[in-house]
């Protein structure tokens, strides 16, 4: 049978629950056109794990280890990507305090660096809260953002970062802590970025665009140095959200009639392969 090359569709920012559809979502994204994944790690306590030691990670990052054994299964390459949430520091500060908070996540990041060390992980995640919080926990945070900033240093990782909505001000903010622990900005990612490629080509990080209404589009309009991502969050609670599984597929295929298939060449395997240091294969029909 003759065969045809087509680019490979990657989801760069998906999450995945055996207690909703998890591999399921994964076969829904396959016979839509998708081929990979970045698996990224739920946060702990919305797959109930209650973080009171620094082990209690294990139990969160080998589920997404093994969610990505589970999804090759069906045919698509899932990457994990482990870390600890940023709103952690709200979830737990409470309950133990705001110096065993920060103790604890910078442990669990610790150990999703020795994953990445030991092969079990392509990169790491952090980040800031999304939301407003008072003084001391926004300093704690940054204090653990820079930490683990060190620690991908240290891995030789990308991390990708859940942050407040990006503005001009604050990825330069960030680019600038990525220097400063010495974190080269190209391998920092701002996940569920808006359409703002120029800008983040001008700091020298990394937007994964949410594949939103327009959104792709729009930063074609600016160039082809962005990833596209879902934020897939396969939670029992909210089925749905953010965006489904067969969305990044089905918008590349539709847009490449319009724009052509060299872009989505560098979008969904040069730019990945360029951070992430992974193969994106090709695939073929």
């Amino acid at each position: 049978m003759n065969t045809e090359t087509l680019f490979p569709i990657t989801d760069h920012h998906m999450h995945l629950d055996h207690r909703c559809l998890g591999v399921k979502a994964a076969k829904a994204f396959q016979r839509a056109g998708g081929s990979h994944i970045f698996l990224v790690s739920k946060p702990s306590w919305t797959i109930g794990v209650t973080v009171q030691h620094p082990d209690d990670y294990h139990k969160v990052f080998d589920e997404t280890v093994h969610m990505a054994g589970e999804v090759k299964k069906v045919g698509v390459t899932a990457f994990p990507v482990l870390g600890v949430h940023p709103a952690a520091i709200t979830k737990m500060y409470g309950r133990v305090g705001l110096d065993r908070t920060v103790e604890l996540m910078k442990s669990g990041l610790e150990l999703a660096a020795r994953y990445v060390e030991e092969g079990q992980a392509v990169g790491m995640k952090s980040g800031r809260p999304h939301y407003e919080v008072e003084p001391a926990l926004w300093e704690a945070s940054n204090e653990i953002l820079m930490y683990a900033m060190e620690l991908a240093r240290d891995a030789g990782c990308p991390l990708q970062l859940h942050t407040e909505s990006a503005t001009l001000e604050n990825i330069r903010e960030i680019a600038d802590m990525a220097s400063k622990s010495g974190l080269t900005p190209g391998k920092v990612i701002k996940h569920f970025s808006p359409p703002m490629v120029d800008e983040f080509a001008r700091c020298g990080l990394w937007p994964g665009v949410l594949a939103g209404k327009g959104m792709i589009k729009e930063s074609l309009l600016q160039g082809d140095r962005f990833m596209m991502e879902t934020d897939y969050i396969d939670d029992p609670e909210r089925p749905g959200a953010v965006l489904g599984p067969k969305t990044i597929p089905r918008k590349t295929l539709a847009l490449a009639g319009e724009w052509g298939d060299d872009v989505f060449w560098k979008i969904h395997k040069d730019n990945p392969e360029q951070i992430y240091s992974v193969e994106i294969e090709r695939t073929t029909i």
